[in-house]
Order: structure tokens, then C-alpha cells, then sequence
């Protein structure tokens, strides 16, 4: 992924276009950040005491995804891809994580994501999700957030790893 090649969000667009483009455009900087690191540079964690890692970002935004996408907002019944509790990080622990599996998971569950997204009618469109209501809307809302703020944290890693800085 190169800077120049992100899928930038329409000017003026309906609403519906506006949040699909930026969460394209979020989901484009996260995979710059990421791009042509090698398997210990992703994994690496080099802001202490923080046991974060770019690797742990990948597996930690695969689920993200595949929670308000697929769990909440079309209700499967589906467990996360790497075993966890609510006081466990572990799809942020990514020492021994392979790169390829854990790019596959969070590529196929953005392609999934876009599928739901384009197949829900109206933006208002709700859905229960731990005994909370949550509207298309909101989730679209919310996973721009999520992006932003862990591109934050991979701006800062990648930086760290190798000086490369950028948006």
C-alpha cells in the first residue's frame, strides 16, 4: 500500500458514501503503515511498558471488524478468531503470530464487513448487540474512531521501527 494509492472519501457525497470512504480511507492508512515491514518489525514491541505491536494492531482490528460486523450487526453467532477474555489482550499479544494468517483474517473480514455494509438498506438500520441497540450509523461511526486512533498508535510504531512517518 503506498500513500498516493488510498482510497480517498468523496467531498460531497451522501452520507452513506462519506462514512464508507472514510473508514476505506482508515483501513488504507493502517495497511501503509504495516506495508513492507518484515515479520519482526511487525511484531516488534517498542514503546514500553505497551505490549502493542503493529501484528497485534492487524489481529485486534480482524476482530474488531468481525464484531460489529458480522456478530453485531448481522447477529452470527460466531466466536472471535483468537481465543480471549474481556481481561485478556491476546489478539494483541502477536509474538508468535504469523503475519499471513493474521492479514488474511483482517482482509477477509473488511471484504465481509463491505458485503454487510452494501447489503443493509438504510444507515438507521439497528441491531441488538449485547443487550444494546446500535444503528448502521453508529457502527460506521464508531470503526472510522477505532482506525483513527489505532493509526495513531501504528504512526507512532512505524516511526519508531524505521523513521517512515506520514498522515
Amino acid at each position: 500500500m503506498d500513500e498516493d494509492k488510498r482510497t480517498e472519501p468523496p467531498q460531497a457525497g451522501d452520507e452513506r458514501a462519506t462514512l464508507t470512504g472514510f473508514l476505506e480511507f482508515q483501513r488504507d492508512t493502517f495497511a501503509w503503515k504495516c506495508a513492507g515491514l518484515t515479520t519482526e518489525q511487525l511484531r516488534e514491541r517498542n514503546i514500553p511498558p505497551s505490549t502493542l505491536s503493529l501484528l497485534g494492531l492487524v489481529r485486534h482490528l480482524a476482530e474488531v471488524e468481525r464484531g460489529w460486523f458480522r456478530m453485531a450487526m448481522r447477529g452470527e453467532d460466531i466466536p472471535f478468531r483468537w481465543k480471549r477474555s474481556r481481561e485478556d489482550l491476546s489478539p494483541f499479544e502477536a509474538d508468535d503470530a504469523d503475519p499471513g494468517e493474521a492479514f488474511a483474517a483482517w482482509n477477509e473480514e473488511c471484504k465481509i464487513a463491505r458485503e454487510i455494509v452494501d447489503t443493509t438498506g438504510s444507515l438507521d438500520t439497528t441491531t441488538t448487540f449485547r443487550g444494546e441497540v446500535y444503528s448502521l450509523r453508529w457502527i460506521l461511526t464508531h470503526m472510522i474512531e477505532e482506525y483513527a486512533r489505532h493509526n495513531g498508535h501504528a504512526d507512532l510504531i512505524r516511526e519508531r521501527l524505521d523513521g517512515a512517518t506520514g498522515e
